[in-house]
């Protein structure tokens, strides 16, 4: 088996297990703050790239027929030609196996369509559909379709402190991976976690798979096969607050800011942690 060949044979296999496990969306290039308040107020912003697996193209060529291929190994594992009987052999069982086969496929095509809230991702026009479900919601003031699974949006929002707060979340959509939380607890305090910024594990098992399946696409561009961008988190996540900082991992800690103090991550396809901080309101 080539080294294409391989290529993208892991990538399908990882874009099925993202896409199956409910992790479809990740960061690009991006801004994002957060305001947290004394007077119980709060915003919220995110404008840059997000990308959605299910739409992207290795997520289309997951969905197309596998073609028979067979593959034969000498003593020690390594490739070899087959022989004819062998193709025979293997070509007779590809053959008994293609009802199996098929059902698989449209078990997961329906898994898919479940995942995304009644949209068929091999709908040519499913993207335009999922951009303009989402500019009806509150925040969403921009979805931008850029192609191969990437959406420009620009997300802002307001509100008081009285309840948790996730981003992003999408009408009917289950989600499996937010790129930031904000929890409140007892005494006044409140808890942000921001795991879908972090490529490399930060509380997010999937990332690490993000980042596999980045370095893959880079990898086949070498070689002549178009695996599709996959982008990577990239920007800056900022936290303004005039609360108490109890708790925080930034590299600086805080800085002064005319609304009191700030909190600043530069992401990065290298950041580990990911993103968190506890508050406290008197």
């Amino acid at each position: 088996m080539n080294i294409s060949t391989k290529l993208r044979a892991c990538g399908l296999a990882m874009a099925s297990s993202l896409a199956l496990t409910g992790c479809l969306l990740t960061p690009g290039a991006f801004t994002s703050e957060l305001q947290l308040m004394q007077d119980g107020t709060f915003s919220y912003s995110y404008d840059g790239e997000i990308q959605m697996l299910a739409l992207s193209k290795l997520a289309q060529m997951a969905d197309q027929p596998e073609e028979f291929e067979a593959e034969c190994w000498d003593e020690d594992y390594e490739t070899r030609k087959c022989t004819p009987a062998e193709v025979n052999e293997q070509r007779a069982e590809w053959d008994a196996n293609a009802s199996e086969r098929e059902a698989e496929s449209k078990r997961e095509a329906e898994q898919m369509k479940a995942f995304l809230g009644g949209i068929d991702p091999s709908n040519p026009e499913a993207a335009q559909e999922l951009a303009a479900k989402l500019e009806r919601q509150r925040g969403w003031e921009k979805v931008a379709y850029m192609g191969d699974g990437l959406f420009d949006v620009d997300f802002r929002i307001k509100g008081r402190t009285t309840h948790d707060f996730a981003f992003p979340v999408i009408e009917k959509m289950p989600m499996g991976n937010m790129f930031v939380t904000v929890v409140l607890r007892d005494e006044g305090q409140i808890r942000v976690d921001a795991p879908g910024f972090a490529a490399q594990g930060g509380g997010n098992p999937m990332q690490g798979m993000m980042s596999g399946m980045a370095g893959m696409a880079q990898m086949s561009e070498e070689n002549g096969e178009d695996l599709g961008k996959v982008v990577v988190p990239d920007g800056t996540f900022t936290i303004v607050t005039d609360g108490r900082i109890l708790a925080n991992n930034t590299d600086e800690g805080p800085t002064a800011n005319a609304r009191g103090q700030a909190l600043v991550w530069q992401i990065s396809p290298r950041t580990e942690q990911a993103p968190t901080a506890l508050i406290a309101f008197d």
